[in-house]
């Protein structure tokens, strides 16, 4: 009885862990998904991989230090990308790490974003996904942003 047992919650760990695996390697792919699309300047990737409504906000310091929050649609900021020729815009991760529960998924991606391939700036995306009709969408983005400090990233 005791090993019947044990093989039960053994196969439910394994079970688990790879689900947990499938979910981390569809979260990745939906931001990668994402950045590709802002990379081609492609509207439609972007709306494919966020849900409706989805938020993008950058915190920022004036002059003076003072911290602030700016809002803006991710429609809107899909929208942005077809104004550049394809590849001007790069944002470069340097790591992800995932957290997933139940249909809930954050994920942590320090970035440095090259402009024409010249290095803009550099901070941290903190996103947060939704697992929807069993595909992962961004619902929001947060992200800092600062030009000292920003190591240099190969190309995707």
């Amino acid at each position: 009885m005791k090993l019947v047992l044990l093989l039960v919650c053994l196969f439910l760990t394994v079970s688990a862990f790879a689900q947990s695996s499938e979910d981390e390697a569809a979260v990745r792919t939906t931001i990668k998904l994402m950045f590709d699309g802002m990379r081609k300047g492609d509207s439609t990737q972007i709306k494919n991989s966020v849900l409706p409504g989805a938020t993008l906000q950058s915190i920022a310091k004036n002059k003076e230090g003072q911290v602030s929050v700016r809002n803006e649609d991710m429609s809107k900021f899909a929208a942005s990308v077809t104004k550049y020729p394809a590849f001007t815009l790069d944002e470069r991760l340097s790591g992800m790490e995932i957290k997933i529960d139940a249909e809930l998924a954050t994920a942590w991606t320090p970035y440095v974003f090259y402009l024409k391939d010249v290095k803009s700036h550099c901070g941290v995306n903190a996103f947060t996904l939704v697992k929807v009709n069993g595909n992962w969408k961004i619902q929001n983005i947060i992200d800092t942003r600062r030009k000292e400090n920003c190591p240099d990233l190969p190309k995707p």
